[in-house]
């Protein structure tokens, strides 16, 4: 059964849906968006559990959907020689709900990384197109941080202040100052003073598994409650099975399984897909008709093509001092991006960021020692006496790291789930090598007793596969995120990034939402 027809469906209600919603809404459209997820109550949280360290590795708030196995996740399958981890969340807010809040931008050049190094390929947009936009952002999620960083562009002052960086920061900030090398005090979507309503940080340091006072942003509170009063509709428990077109290629709407799993249309004048870089080439790849029959907007074949992550390493130090860590938030505190740009004398192109990383509380670092006589004793030393550095890498694309079907699997309504493929290139191997060093140096010169074996293998940030570009042939969506195949298409998340830049995606995603939703705006008398 059809329902009314919108002016603008949204499918997904996470970063790029939230940002995108509101602004359309704004704007005077007439939005409606299915999210197969549900809102998501404070008390609910893991975060208001003495127990939310379990779910690191089992429950129904761990960061993987094969272990949370929620009615509301689907399955996704790994292969390749580095086979990826899956991190995301479905819910009103998506992954904003158990995210770190780490709020980084692009550097101009990561938009022109051919041009400048001979790699991977060039955005057709530039950082200026984007800036007003990242600025319109900072200000929604209430951004905290310090302007005056010379390894980036200038920008306008943070709506809320730094927030401290602690005994554990002031420690790492010793080893760069020592080695010389550049660091800057973090952007984060995190209050650090009452700010539109909300809360300042409270430093519960739990933030990764729901913020319940929303001094950490997520776009569930931030978007889409302002959205949902100006009139915007978000219908939860509605998971979408396909995208439908019409006679002449145009997208008509989308059959969705409601939460009672009765299938219903929702038609709509514009579709916009905002469902990650795995969630999107998989609702195109499954979304087959006589016009489509490889999937929607796949003419290129690039729908699943050029999946990114962030292949990330963490190396931690032991100190004589006890550091704060495991007190919030999660956020990263500061970072340096010495190593960011490309220099040929490393042996790879492009760079990395190095982080300065926050710890979980007791019950993770006693899970990574061993069993037995002497694992108290180690626990003293290391507890809480452990400052952490991550290596963030620019991971460029590559065709064959992919995004498929996999018929094995599905998910509570019994829609096929998707294999993730991954393999490091040659050069993602070099600059992870070449940044596991560095870490180790920052590390004691900041007067580490002793360095940690790295652990981890990639971040989960899920790009590429559904990539901007001004060629249909090697490409899905054109400079203002529409497809090329299907006019009235539309595709804003990470799955549409041409490059991944070595930075967290989350400040990039909502700005090329906001930006993507003033050109749907602009052309609405393409609508028919």
């Amino acid at each position: 059964m059809a329902q009314d027809r919108a002016d603008v469906l949204v499918i997904g209600a996470g970063a790029a849906g939230g940002a995108l919603g509101w602004r359309l809404t704004a704007l005077g459209a007439r939005v409606v968006c299915l999210e197969q997820g549900d809102w998501v109550t404070p008390d609910t949280m893991a975060s208001t559990s003495p127990t939310y360290e379990t779910h690191l590795i089992r429950g129904d708030w761990n960061f993987d959907p094969n272990v949370r196995q929620r009615p509301e996740d689907y399955p996704v399958s790994s292969a390749g020689e580095d086979p990826p981890g899956i991190t995301m969340f479905n819910a009103v807010g998506g992954t904003t709900i158990h995210w770190q809040a780490h709020f980084p931008r692009f550097h101009p050049s990561d938009f022109r990384v051919r041009s400048l190094d001979g790699v991977a390929a060039d955005w057709p947009i530039e950082y200026e197109d984007l800036a007003p936009y990242y600025d319109m952002n900072d200000g929604m999620m209430g951004v905290s941080g310090l302007a005056g960083d010379p390894a980036n562009p200038t920008r306008p002052r943070r709506p809320t202040p730094p927030i401290s960086i602690g005994r554990l920061g002031s420690t790492l900030v010793g080893g760069f100052e020592r080695l010389g090398w550049h660091w800057w005090v973090a952007d984060q979507a995190i209050t650090s003073e009452v700010y539109k309503g909300r809360p300042p940080c409270l430093l519960h340091g739990k933030c990764m598994f729901g913020c319940p006072i929303g001094a950490k942003a997520s776009t569930d509170r931030v978007y889409w409650r302002p959205a949902v009063d100006a009139g915007a509709i978000v219908r939860t428990r509605s998971r979408v099975r396909e995208i439908t077109v019409d006679a002449d290629g145009r997208a008509r709407g989308a059959l969705y399984y409601n939460r009672e799993g009765v299938l219903q249309e929702q038609l709509a004048r514009v579709v916009v897909v905002c469902c990650n870089g795995v969630g999107t080439p998989r609702l195109l790849l499954n979304s087959t008709s006589n016009l489509f029959p490889d999937g929607l907007a796949n003419s290129s074949g690039m729908v699943g093509r050029n999946f990114m992550v962030h292949p990330a390493r963490w190396v931690g130090g032991v100190f004589e001092d006890e550091m704060d860590g495991h007190f919030g938030p999660m956020g990263v505190p500061l970072y340096s991006q010495h190593f960011y740009e490309t220099d040929p004398s490393r042996g790879f192109a492009r760079g990395y960021t190095l982080n300065g990383e926050r710890t979980f509380g007791p019950l993770s670092q006693a899970l990574g020692l061993p069993w037995g006589r002497d694992h108290h004793q180690v626990m003293r030393r290391r507890f809480p006496h452990t400052a952490q550095v991550s290596v963030l890498c620019d991971d460029l694309p590559e065709v064959d790291n992919r995004i498929e079907i996999d018929d094995q699997i599905t998910d509570s309504n019994g829609i096929p789930g998707a294999r993730a493929t991954y393999t490091y290139s040659d050069n993602t191997r070099a600059m992870l090598s070449h940044g596991i060093d560095r870490a180790r140096e920052v590390l004691e010169a900041a007067g580490a007793v002793e360095i940690l074996e790295p652990t981890g293998d990639n971040m989960a940030h899920l790009m590429g596969t559904a990539r901007m570009g001004v060629d249909p042939r090697t490409s899905v969506v054109d400079a203002q995120n529409r497809a090329h195949d299907v006019p009235n298409l539309f595709i804003v998340d990470g799955s549409s990034f041409t490059t991944g830049a070595g930075v967290n995606p989350t400040s990039t995603i909502g700005a090329l939402a906001l930006r993507a939703a003033d050109g749907i705006w602009e052309h609405r008398e393409d609508w028919i």
